[in-house]
């Protein structure tokens, strides 16, 4: 078996890794990372996502205070509230870092928490609208700025066990495309992602039937880090929730679907019924919520969408890829008649029950009284909308899944905490490998924060925390 030795070790070069692989790098640390894509075209979460930097759909440039108010909102009582002060007071210069790295930002759209987009923007349509763009982009130039500071990437490796040694962990064990590898290290760092791709983990913390979930990401997300954490005796928080979105059902088997349009919008001002006819999802609380409650569902494939004409040329005109019109557009199947029992019929669910569950939502949203149903219907995120105006539509879902908000424990400086909240030595992660800000726990509301902004704060903190050691004072 071949070794290698070095400073540090990082497993994945997503914009977690090389973030903590460049800091490193230019403290003169000598550093390596693994990354399982064979390319330098690997594709990763980052590469592919929207780009947007913010903390709580707060701008990253705005006062600490605020964003942490917007963190809390959130999270109510569940996120560390280490984790979250360090979000709150760090992001602001660790974008700064990102811009001295050459990563450009820009303005996209009207929203605020827009103003730092990755620039150039993802394209609004084709299978392919992040390449030259956005997080693609930024893996280049981190990855341009680790090799100027003698940092070095190795494609086609995969970690696949921590090598620990009195507590210790004092480097790992990888399988490269030419063989096993043994990697010692001063300190190792879990940058992988979290476990959205990983069948047996979906199942075992997200929903009962993850193959009718559908991949909204790169598909590598394994949860390696996360198995070699807990085999190392890691804790683990908040497995249970994902970021995602909620998408028509014809994404299953056409990728133009993908992850966008999200059926987002159309969803929270109308209503979601199962195939009794029935709401089962508090609409009010956005798409990410309404994914997490489809996908825990015991068919995760026996969602739809109900809403009439003013909210498909309304809230369905929402987003810079809005459903209206490119779900249909891209393929997709849009149910339409003029009346509910028509509607019903096309759709599969019993229209009497249907036609019931729109007039009493129509009467608790015609009285103000929408907070009345059963399951709650909340207004003070997203309107309710009527639905009387036809014609009346419907799509069928699915839960897109793009990445786990769970993962391995850290204390503010990106150290892995085992079950007694003990730090383990030299072991450190950061990104969507790691949990304790996002999710929720058991809230009914999912707890979404920002992946592409954690995943740069804390994947300095770790760095700075392990050069300190490395680094004689």
């Amino acid at each position: 078996m071949k070794s290698i030795d070095t400073d540090v070790v990082i497993v994945g070069a997503g914009i977690a890794g090389l973030t903590t692989a460049v800091r490193l790098s230019e403290q003169g640390i000598k550093t390596l990372v693994l990354e399982s894509g064979e390319s330098g075209k690997y594709l990763c979460n980052t590469r592919l996502a929207g780009g947007a930097f913010h903390v709580a759909h707060q701008d990253v440039a705005d006062d600490s205070q605020v964003i942490l108010r917007a963190i809390t909102r959130r999270t109510g009582d569940s996120a560390s509230t280490e984790l979250v002060e360090a979000l709150a007071n760090d992001i602001g210069e660790a974008t700064r870092w990102l811009k001295r790295q050459g990563v450009r930002f820009i303005r996209v759209g009207y929203e605020s928490y827009r103003k730092h987009t990755l620039a150039p923007p993802i394209a609004t349509r084709g299978r392919e609208y992040w390449v030259g763009r956005g997080g693609d982009v930024l893996l280049r130039t981190l990855a341009s700025g680790l090799q100027k500071h003698g940092g070095k990437i190795l494609h086609g490796a995969r970690a696949t066990g921590l090598t620990m040694r009195d507590s210790a962990c004092v480097g790992l064990h990888a399988e490269f495309t030419s063989g096993p590898v043994d990697i010692e290290a001063r300190a190792v760092v879990i940058c992988d992602g979290g476990f959205h791709s990983n069948m047996d983990l979906l199942r075992e913390f997200i929903s009962p039937a993850p193959e009718k979930l559908k991949q909204r990401n790169a598909q590598t997300g394994h949860g390696d880090g996360l198995r070699m954490a807990r085999e190392a005796g890691a804790q683990l928080v908040g497995l249970n929730r994902f970021y995602g979105h909620v998408l028509a059902q014809d994404a299953m088997h056409n990728d133009d679907l993908s992850p966008f349009p999200m059926m987002d919008f159309v969803c929270a001002a109308g209503i979601v019924v199962d195939l009794s006819g029935r709401r089962f999802v508090n609409e009010g609380l956005g798409g990410v919520t309404m994914a997490n409650t489809i996908a825990a569902q015991a068919d995760p494939l026996g969602a739809t969408v109900i809403f009439d004409a003013d909210i498909w040329n309304g809230p369905g005109r929402e987003y810079l890829i809005s459903a209206n019109p490119t779900l249909v557009s891209s393929g997709g199947t849009l149910f339409s008649a003029t009346d509910l029992g028509s509607l019903a019929s096309q759709v599969g669910v019993p229209a009497e029950v249907l036609q019931q569950t729109v007039a009493q939502y129509n009467a608790a949203v015609d009285s103000g009284l929408a907070g009345n149903l059963a399951p709650t219907r909340t207004t003070d995120g997203y309107q309710a909308w009527p639905i009387r105006k036809a014609p009346f539509y419907a799509v069928k879902l699915c839960a897109g899944i793009t990445y786990t908000m769970g993962g391995i424990a850290i204390d503010v400086d990106g150290r892995v905490l085992d079950t007694a909240n003990r730090p383990i030595a030299n072991l450190y992660a950061a990104g969507c490998a790691t949990g304790g800000i996002e999710g929720g726990g058991d809230r009914e509301q999912v707890a979404y924060i920002g992946g592409l902004s954690r995943s740069t704060v804390f994947g300095l903190r770790a760095a700075n925390a392990i050069a300190s050691t490395l680094i004689p004072a």
